[in-house]
């Protein structure tokens, strides 16, 4: 089994990240485990917390649900054209102490994907997790990219996915996905 950690990247319960993150979990593969998690918990970074305390508990649990996992998907939202606050600083509390990042995060699989109630969906956000990823070793599938425009469109009351494109499209992304992950634990590229 491939397992898939999923990442709201949004700590609003309706948020329109969660939302795609929950369609994802219900859309993943046949042989993919697919759990979702959220940012809910982790304080903003205080290099005076670490040293004193350590990880923050909802941190150190997260980051242990990545090691566990196969392959990460960030799902981001887009602020002001760029990458949310709270889900960088999430991930910058998964990279301490920072002789920890080659084993929570190099050459782990990571993708992206994400929602936004404007017109060009997250492809700025999405973007500029390129050089942070790039940065702490993850093998990025760039095989795929899923944007999620007029986001406030494309769900229904429920949370379903109004459109069977973007249902497909999403399905389709997570396929290649899991193909990438698994192709990596074969060894391959």
């Amino acid at each position: 089994m491939t397992r898939i950690l999923g990442i709201s990247g949004s700590l609003r319960a309706q948020s329109f990240n969660t939302i795609l993150l929950r369609a994802a979990q219900a859309l993943a593969p046949d042989g993919v485990v697919f759990d979702a998690a959220t940012l809910h918990g982790i304080p903003l970074y205080d290099g005076d917390l670490e040293q004193g305390e350590g990880l923050p508990i909802a941190a150190a649990e997260l980051k242990e649900r990545v090691v566990a996992a196969d392959g990460v998907l960030l799902v981001t939202p887009e602020y002001n054209n760029g990458i949310p606050g709270v889900f960088k600083n999430g991930i910058d509390w998964l990279s301490r102490p920072s002789s920890d990042i080659a084993r929570v995060f190099g050459d782990r699989p990571f993708a992206l994907i994400g929602a936004s109630p404007g017109g060009f969906g997250t492809i700025l956000s999405q973007n500029a997790w390129l050089p942070v990823l790039r940065t702490l070793g993850t093998r990025f599938w760039s095989g795929g990219r899923l944007m999620v425009s007029r986001a406030h469109l494309a769900f229904d009351e429920n949370g379903a996915i109004r459109d069977e494109k973007l249902r497909a499209q999403l399905a389709d992304f997570l396929a290649g996905f899991a193909a990438f992950i698994e192709a990596k634990a074969k060894g391959g590229d």
